[in-house]
């Protein structure tokens, strides 16, 4: 496996100078030599802006008797190999028991039933009061009307729900199959994201572990809440555009001049003019960006963060290349291509969501643009689908900035990352002999929308490091990671007033497993590092995750309904906030 480090050449520190002549190192340095100042080797402007991958080792393997070609075999397939066996891992603690608790807990009495009416009539109908006992009854009953029904999210969500309902019927397993399999899914994304991000294996399979024994993404995989959804398409578009990323680049390093030592030296012609042609992972990362926010709108912000995001990347990639100008040759060549590819694409996905709903005629506000309150309001020359849809829009938005019915689980965003309010989904007291009870003094049940605490607290950490990494070392990596953080983080501080939820903050744990990991690396040290500097690094690294998973198995219960006793469930109560 590669090395574990997140200090390798991937920074674009020096894409911020301006260019150096090809082989020379900067003039600060060059002045510094009278004072004793070591010259480090000035990297080939190639290798800055496509660092390549370490050469995985087979030392590992070999340590177990592995014959050397094997070993190397084994070592070239673990890129693959190691994020496939942690989603193996993933996947099985996901889909165990899939289907308990039987019941219809917190918000899936909203979503699945949501989703099973979209595919009987293409949008959303009305159900009865009891639908809920009635659906986990024996017989299951289904008691859905075609009457339409006011709901306040868009519908992309409701339908890969809808799937699992399709496949496997309208009960537990089948309406959180598809959560549970994206949940998974996600965690394969971490684990080839951080390899990339930081280039080495090791460090993006230990994101992905970190991700797949959070206990917030665990429970938020097996419940079918739209929240993991929004998540998982964000980690794609993050993933496309890395890879976008790294493409782009390397168009522009197979275009520079070589020197006199056959290595690629800055060309302002190059950097300037050179134009990146086609991108379909942006135009992949749109989509997926596109589908978040229809899911939910809160996708939004990670489309302006990441949309953003991709265009100063393209500036710091010109500017190592040579660029005079690199701010001009971006607006010039790069902001229109990449507000097609990221915004349009992601408009034109949230319309096409939206399909059903247009196709029928039943659902809610499907022809407000013929009664006289739409043909009143004017621009009756748009389609009156278009006006409807764009006047229901509105009267979501109404709606989500004006909730502020209080809510017994509700919390403040001040207190999310110290996991100071989570959210129960579900409690029952199950007597002795009840319900696989088998205290005397009785059970407890819960699912607690609880994020692992020491990852959690840990992370808390990771984000200073994230933060000092980008702002005092230029790392872009760091800036990176706090993007996915900041824009799923921030914005519901701007909603002080609303009712919200912990649970909405899963749509960034992915990142900060990924800035967790980023720390272990810095834990067990840079290249060059002392063997006792390194071995003393792993084994502080080793027994943090050991002790988060620890963390993990220790809080199962909570996050599973499993009936354990009553003084069991006490002492997990860490706080008074979490009853």
């Amino acid at each position: 496996m590669g090395r574990v480090t997140s200090e390798t050449t991937a920074t674009d520190a020096a894409a911020h100078r301006a260019p150096e002549p090809a082989g020379q190192p900067p003039v600060w340095q060059r002045r510094l030599r009278r004072f004793g100042y070591p010259v480090r080797p000035q990297a080939d402007v190639r290798a800055r802006l496509v660092p390549a991958f370490p050469e995985p080792g087979g030392r590992m393997w070999a340590a177990f008797g592995v014959s050397p070609r094997a070993a190397a075999r084994l070592a070239r397939w673990s890129g693959w190999a190691g994020p496939l066996l942690v989603t193996l891992f993933a996947g099985v603690l996901r889909f165990w028991d899939l289907g308990s608790p039987r019941k219809v807990i917190f918000d899936e009495t909203y979503y699945p039933k949501d989703a099973w009416s979209l595919l009987q009539y293409g949008y959303e109908g009305t159900w009865a009061k009891n639908a809920n006992d009635a659906l986990v009854g024996h017989p299951p009953q289904l008691l859905l009307s075609p009457e339409h029904s006011y709901v306040v999210h868009p519908p992309m969500g409701k339908w890969l729900i809808a799937l699992g309902e399709w496949a496997f019927g309208m009960n537990p397993f089948g309406w959180r199959f598809m959560v549970a399999l994206l949940g998974t899914l996600s965690v394969l994304l971490v684990c080839r994201i951080g390899r990339r991000l930081l280039r080495s294996t090791a460090l993006g399979c230990l994101a992905g572990t970190l991700l797949a024994v959070d206990g917030l993404h665990f429970v938020m995989s097996r419940t079918a809440l739209l929240d993991l959804i929004v998540m998982f398409w964000v980690v794609a578009a993050f993933g496309c555009l890395l890879v976008d990323r790294d493409r782009t680049r390397g168009r522009l390093a197979d275009a520079l001049p070589l020197g006199p030592d056959s290595l690629a030296r800055p060309d302002a012609g190059v950097g300037d003019r050179l134009r990146l042609g086609r991108r379909p992972w942006r135009i992949a990362a749109g989509l997926c960006l596109g589908l978040s926010a229809a899911t939910k709108w809160n996708g939004l912000y990670f489309l302006a963060a990441f949309a953003l995001m991709s265009v100063l990347w393209d500036v710091a990639a010109r500017r190592t290349a040579g660029a005079r100008r690199p701010f001009r040759s971006a607006v010039r060549r790069d902001v229109l291509p990449a507000f097609g590819s990221t915004v349009v694409v992601a408009l034109a996905t949230y319309l096409a969501s939206w399909s059903g709903w247009i196709a029928t005629k039943g659902g809610y506000y499907r022809d407000w643009a013929t009664t006289p309150e739409g043909v009143k309001a004017g621009w009756t020359w748009l389609p009156d689908w278009l006006r409807s849809l764009w006047h229901y829009q509105t009267e979501v938005y109404a709606f989500h900035t004006g909730l502020t019915t209080p809510h017994t689980y509700q919390s403040n965003p001040w207190s999310w990352l110290v996991l100071g309010r989570p959210v129960s989904y579900f409690y029952e007291d199950p007597k002795a002999g009840q319900d696989g009870c088998t205290a005397a003094e009785g059970c407890a049940r819960e699912v607690l929308a609880l994020g692992t605490p020491l990852l959690w607290w840990a992370a808390c950490f990771a984000l200073l490091y994230v933060l000092y990494r980008w702002l005092f070392k230029r790392d872009w990596r760091a800036g990176a990671v706090a993007c996915g953080v900041a824009a799923g983080y921030l914005p519901w501080f701007l909603y002080q007033e609303r009712t919200i939820f912990l649970f909405y903050a899963v749509v960034f744990v992915p990142f900060l497993c990924l800035a967790l990991a980023m720390l272990i690396g810095a834990l067990i040290g840079p290249p060059g590092s002392t063997e006792r500097r390194r071995t003393i690094g792993a084994v502080g690294a080793g027994v943090l995750v050991l002790l988060i998973v620890w963390n993990f198995i220790y809080f199962y219960p909570l996050y599973t309904g499993m009936p354990i006793p009553k003084s069991a469930w006490h002492h997990r109560m860490w706080f008074d906030s979490w009853v």
